[in-house]
């Protein structure tokens, strides 16, 4: 790791936060003990996660979409593991794109591991994501938390996620250990885990426990696993009926709109601020 300063921000979509490292040229090694250092509340700056920003033409697992994308979300987990995909993480990447200079008002599109994702900069500060298509694997799994146990239905956003509809949202326990899901099998990488109530018609609630995060106040990705898993559940379909669908999420960091168009594709809605910026400090970086 470099002693030499690295600039830093820090930002949040719907309040799920991230520290965020620009690094245009991917000059910076960022081994997965700096990224949890970084990104832990006591003793870093921290965050759900790091925002790793490159040109896609500068790193290696985003050459082949430098002709498409630009940039180059190179996603960490809070823990410092390498993640596909983060929804909310786009906005806030897109936002801070924005803010330096470096893309203007209107689309874009950004790499990530998950694939490249279109993204629109609306002029009342709104971002959309187009997230792609939903894939539904047939092989589904039940979660446990204490005595209770939900079957989930699985939604795969890029990233893998169980979907569990429950009556109370306070059923699913402190969420800071990742519940269990069985059988393994499932998901041999882990999984995001939501947890569903309904507020009104095409109007959901959700809490999440994200893989190498623990929970957090938002999730992107999981708010659109949750609105096709309870479009589906609504017997809504938007390729048979040639309909969109659009849900309203709320999670507990704010609201997120999730629509999904006749032709799979599903777009996210929602917020993204930067909320500072500064410096890391050398000496502290030396501790590594």
């Amino acid at each position: 790791m470099s002693t030499s300063q690295i600039a830093f921000l820090k930002g949040h979509g719907t309040e799920n936060d991230f520290v965020i490292v620009p690094d245009p040229d991917n000059a910076l090694t960022l081994p997965a003990d700096v990224v949890a250092r970084l990104c832990d509340r006591r003793a870093g700056i921290g965050g759900d996660g790091l925002l790793h920003v490159v040109r896609s033409a500068a790193h290696p697992e985003a050459r082949h979409l430098a002709d498409e994308a630009e940039w180059f979300m190179d996603y960490r987990n809070a823990d410092g593991s390498i993640a596909e995909m983060c929804g909310n993480g786009v906005r806030v990447f897109a936002h801070h794109l924005q803010r330096a200079g470096l893309v203007e008002e209107g689309d874009l599109t950004i790499a990530t591991r998950g694939g490249a994702k279109r993204v629109h900069l609306a002029k009342n500060g709104d971002i959309t994501v187009s997230m792609g298509r939903a894939l539904l694997p047939e092989e589904n799994a039940t979660v446990r938390v204490g005595d209770r146990s939900w079957p989930t239905r699985n939604v795969n956003m890029g990233n893998p996620h169980a979907v569990a509809f429950v009556d109370d949202l306070d059923h699913a326990g402190d969420l800071l250990a990742a519940p269990p899901v069985s059988p393994d099998t499932v998901y041999p990488d882990g999984v995001n885990v939501e947890f569903v109530v309904d507020r009104a018609p095409r109007h959901v609630a959700m809490r999440v426990h994200e893989r190498g995060s623990g929970e957090t106040r938002s999730c992107g990705t999981g708010a659109c696993a949750v609105a096709v898993a309870a479009a589906r559940r609504d017997g809504a379909d938007p390729a048979r009926t040639g309909l969109p669908v659009t849900y309203r999420v709320d999670l507990p960091g704010g609201t997120l709109v999730i629509t999904e168009h006749p032709d799979g594709a599903i777009d996210m809605t929602g917020p993204a601020v930067i909320v500072a910026e500064g410096v890391i400090d050398p000496a502290w970086l030396e501790t590594f």
